[in-house]
């Protein structure tokens, strides 16, 4: 029984004691109510039969989720009949909500309606561009994916006989994916729609990495070398005969193929331009994922200047800084000093992981100052793989699995050790693991009684906004007590500030990469090292760097707005629960509802 419907009923129940004028209305409002909670529940199942789809469609992301179903399945998503049934599939799911009249929904069922709809929409109107043809980058490519599938470090389970049998198929599977990814790249090079060259000299190597001349020297057979004592001799004898057949005779040579394409054909006929702009259709193509990205309406310009505006707040608040630590020199000396000094040095890559772990136990105990609100996954701190270190960024997070036996990863990069600072280390702490990420993507998960798709999906700008508003929170949950640090805290606000200004700048202004690593170097104490993997980062994947600043702004905006209408009732407890409990929202979703939330307590 729906809340509304429980509602309505104790309305009926008070009205046989109230007016006559009362008694006429009372059972107006429990059918308006009962015809809300109807369609509430058509919505669900509506929204479980999509969500069913899209597990069976993309298996992948059901083990990405932990769900065991589908472990051996793999789809070919890069298939043109795959495209065109995908397109003809939003459509459908879009005709079919609309449909259901939802003017009389409320509450969480409202949220839903709306991000369901807003989410075909956006997947319909990009899918006239053709990203397909973009197929692979440094940031991501099949034989990466297989490779950390296949060693276990990316959801594929290797516990039981079932699990290795299940890879054993789902790693067979992947064969055509690597002559589909050539034969649409060979498309993309016909239609003109190709890759920056840069990239590609950065994706090549990573093939190499992976490529061995024996099985036994690859990282997926770390999964038999570790293969649990408690299989059946025959078992083993068998697992490992099909894993030697299965990366020797299938895997690698698909690594090689693809490897060899990119050198041979694909690399002459990549362009010396990097921006999106410069592509047929590019600059529509791009407006239309910064709207994506930011869930707004901004435009580029409009996005650019905004970054520009920050960087000049932010740039203030560093000067602020230098004076009180007594640095003498300009702010560029400043970061020359922050960069090269002996004492903001890593020791080791286990230091690396000491300073994060360290930084965990300063942290938690001051969170439920904060927080009321909190997950019940945990997570671990990892080392980024060394195969794919080199282009990875600083750090990243990892979600948990949706029954929670998989926890959460943090993972620190320790690629080009001297380039890391230790200076950096409680910002990336509060954006990746606590508050930041793992909160928000944890809670959410664990928020069952939402439909799976708002569970497990998600908008870039909230998740983000909210990984870089989480690095404000340093000094209330007991960290930034250092102004080294707290220029740490700056560094990342500035890094993030100049994505508008970079990302806009390299899609719709013309700008070069090196424009762009120049604007990051100079304005900032980023390390040649992170402003290039970051540069190349916002080329391989535009847009999508817009979403932290434009949604931290907003956090910021709704927060400001909370302070000034609750005064000295606010409590940041209270806050960041409304702002957290229903997971994942479009910025002006989120927006309306913490506007309805200060409205309820007036």
């Amino acid at each position: 029984m729906t809340r509304n419907v429980v509602l309505a009923i104790t309305l009926a129940l008070i009205a046989g004691c109230a007016t006559q004028e009362t008694k006429t209305v009372a059972p107006e409002s429990a059918a308006a109510a009962a015809q809300a909670g109807d369609t509430a529940q058509r919505l669900e199942a509506l929204y479980a039969e999509y969500w069913e789809e899209q597990l069976k469609r993309n298996p992948l992301r059901a083990t990405a989720i932990g769900d065991a179903r589908y472990h051996g399945e793999l789809t070919n998503t890069l298939t043109p009949e795959f495209r065109a049934e995908s397109e003809r599939l939003e459509r459908a799911w879009l005709e079919r909500v609309r449909a259901i009249d939802a003017s009389t929904l409320t509450g969480q069922a409202k949220l839903s309606y709306d991000i369901f709809v807003s989410g075909r929409e956006r997947a319909i109107a990009m899918a006239k561009y053709p990203d397909w043809m973009l197929a692979l980058s440094q940031l991501g490519n099949p034989a990466a994916t297989v490779a950390q599938l296949g060693a276990g470090s990316r959801g594929q389970p290797f516990a039981t006989v079932a699990d290795y049998e299940a890879w054993l198929k789902r790693g067979a599977a992947f064969v055509p994916i690597f002559d589909q990814t050539i034969a649409n790249l060979r498309a993309g090079i016909q239609a003109g729609v190709v890759q920056p060259r840069v990239l590609i000299e950065k994706t090549i190597p990573q093939f190499d990495a992976l490529i061995k001349d024996q099985p036994e020297d690859t990282l997926m057979w770390g999964v038999i070398a570790k293969m649990p004592d408690t299989f059946a001799a025959a078992d083993r004898e068998r697992l490992t005969a099909a894993y030697r057949e299965l990366i020797g005779a299938q895997l690698l040579p698909a690594f090689v193929r693809l490897r060899d394409f990119l050198r041979d054909e694909y690399l002459p006929a990549t362009r010396s331009s990097v921006g999106l702009s410069a592509l047929p259709n590019g600059a529509a193509w791009y407006a239309e994922l910064a709207k994506r990205y930011t869930t707004t309406d901004l435009t580029p310009e409009q996005i650019h200047q905004i970054g520009l505006d920050e960087v000049t707040r932010i740039t203030a608040e560093f000067e602020k800084v230098r004076a009180q630590v007594g640095f003498d020199g300009d702010l560029q000396a400043f970061f020359k000093f922050m960069n090269e000094d002996a004492r903001f040095a890593f020791k080791s890559e286990q230091d690396v992981l000491d300073q994060y772990n360290a930084l965990r136990g300063r942290i938690e105990p001051n969170i439920p100052s904060q927080f009321s609100l909190l997950p019940k996954a945990g997570f671990e701190v990892k080392l980024v793989e060394p195969f794919r270190a080199a282009s990875a960024p600083a750090a990243s997070y990892q979600g948990p699995s949706q029954d929670g036996t998989r926890p959460g990863v943090f993972y620190a990069n320790a690629f080009n050790l001297p380039s890391r600072r230790t200076w950096e280390t409680e910002s990336i702490f509060l954006h990746e693991a606590i508050p930041g990420h793992h909160f928000q993507i944890a809670l959410q998960q664990e928020l069952t009684g939402l439909p799976a798709f708002r569970r497990f999906g998600g908008e870039t700008a909230f998740a983000e906004g909210w990984g870089l508003y989480a690095e404000s929170l340093g000094r209330d949950v007991g960290v930034y007590t250092d102004p080294y640090q707290y220029f740490g805290r700056l560094a990342a606000e500035i890094w993030r500030a100049n994505r508008l200004v970079v990302d806009t700048g390299l899609h719709a202004k013309g700008w070069t990469r090196e424009q762009a690593i120049a604007q990051m170097r100079n304005t900032s104490a980023i390390s040649e090292t992170n402003a290039t993997i970051e540069v190349e980062r916002y080329i391989a994947m535009p847009g999508q760097a817009l979403a932290y600043k434009i949604g931290e702004l907003k956090l910021q905006e709704l927060r400001r707005r909370a302070q000034e209408t609750l005064g000295d009732r606010f409590d940041p407890r209270e806050f960041h629960r409304v702002v957290l409990e229903d997971g994942s929202l479009p910025l002006d979703v989120l927006d309306a509802k913490v506007t309805r939330w200060l409205g309820s307590t007036q």
